[in-house]
C-alpha cells in the first residue's frame, strides 16, 4: 500500500512534539485524512477530509452513542481533554465545556481541523472541574493522554470523589482509555477505582487480535445503569477488566489546589 503523508505543522511544547499530518491511509483505510498525533505516533483525532463531519475513529463514535442514547435531552457535560474536538463539536449546541492542558491543541482544533464549538479552556482538567458546581454535569467525559504518559491525578479515588460530587443524580463518567485486553494494572486500576465511586459501571473493548495485544476501552461509571445497543458501539464489545487497586493522590504526591 502506497501510504503518503505531508506534514503541516510539527509543533514543541512542554518537551512533546505534536503534529498535524495529512495522509491517505489511516488504519489501512484509503482516503484523505488530517490527523492530529504525537511523534510518538499516537492518533489523537482525525478528520475525514471529504466528509468532515463523519466522526472518523470508533471511540468518539461510541461515546457519543451512549450520551444521546442514554439521556436524550442532556443539557451539560464537561469533557477532560479536547483533541480535534469532535465531541463538543457534535454537540455543540449543549453546554459543552472542555478542559485542555496543551494551549498548541486548543488552537490547532480550530486552525487544522475547522472545530467551531464551544470555547476551549486551557488548564488542569481536574482543576478546572473543581471550579463547576455540585451537582451540575449530566456527564463528564474522560480522554486526556499526553505523549508523556497517563495524568495519574485523573484517576484516583479522590478524582471519582469529585466527578460524582459534580454529577447529577443521573449523571455519569465516561472514559476512554488504552491498554492490555487482560490483566493490565493501569486498567484494573480505572475499573476498581470506578467500582467503588459509582453504583452502576460497564466496560466495552474493541476486541484485540490477541488478548495480550492494547486496544481501546470505554469504561462507565453513573448512578444510574448505563444502556447500549452494541450494533451501534462502533465495535466495541461488552468487556470488563479485573477489579485492581485503586489508585490514590498520595502515590504521585498529588495535592488539589
Amino acid at each position: 500500500m502506497n501510504i503518503q503523508e505531508k506534514v503541516l505543522a510539527r509543533i514543541q511544547e512542554h518537551g512533546s512534539e505534536i503534529t498535524v499530518t495529512d495522509t491517505n491511509v489511516l488504519y489501512e483505510e484509503k482516503g484523505r485524512f488530517r490527523v492530529l498525533g504525537f511523534a510518538d505516533g499516537d492518533v489523537q483525532g482525525a478528520m475525514d477530509l471529504d466528509d468532515p463531519r463523519r466522526i472518523v475513529l470508533e471511540y468518539p463514535r461510541a461515546i457519543i452513542y451512549l450520551m444521546e442514547h442514554n439521556e436524550p435531552g442532556f443539557e451539560r457535560a464537561f469533557i477532560i481533554g479536547h483533541g480535534i474536538g469532535t465531541i463538543a463539536g457534535y454537540f455543540a449546541d449543549r453546554d459543552m465545556r472542555t478542559a485542555e492542558i496543551s494551549p498548541a491543541i486548543a488552537s490547532i482544533s480550530r486552525t487544522y481541523f475547522g472545530y467551531a464549538g464551544p470555547e476551549v479552556n486551557v488548564g488542569d482538567g481536574r482543576q478546572l472541574l473543581n471550579q463547576e458546581a455540585d451537582g451540575s454535569l449530566d456527564y463528564i467525559v474522560l480522554d486526556a493522554f499526553t505523549e508523556k504518559g497517563t495524568p495519574w491525578h485523573l484517576f484516583t479515588r479522590e478524582f471519582w470523589s469529585l466527578a460524582d460530587l459534580k454529577l447529577n443524580e443521573r449523571g455519569a463518567v465516561l472514559l476512554n482509555v488504552f491498554g492490555r485486553g487482560q490483566r493490565d494494572s493501569f486498567i484494573d486500576a480505572v475499573w476498581a477505582g470506578l467500582s467503588e465511586a459509582f453504583a452502576h459501571i460497564r466496560g466495552f473493548a474493541l476486541p484485540p487480535d490477541d488478548p495480550r495485544d492494547t486496544t481501546n476501552r470505554i469504561l462507565i461509571g453513573g448512578k444510574r445503569a448505563a444502556q447500549a445497543k452494541l450494533g451501534q458501539m462502533a465495535g466495541f464489545q461488552p468487556a470488563e477488566p479485573e477489579r485492581g487497586t485503586v489508585l490514590e493522590d498520595e502515590m504521585f504526591g498529588y495535592r488539589q489546589e
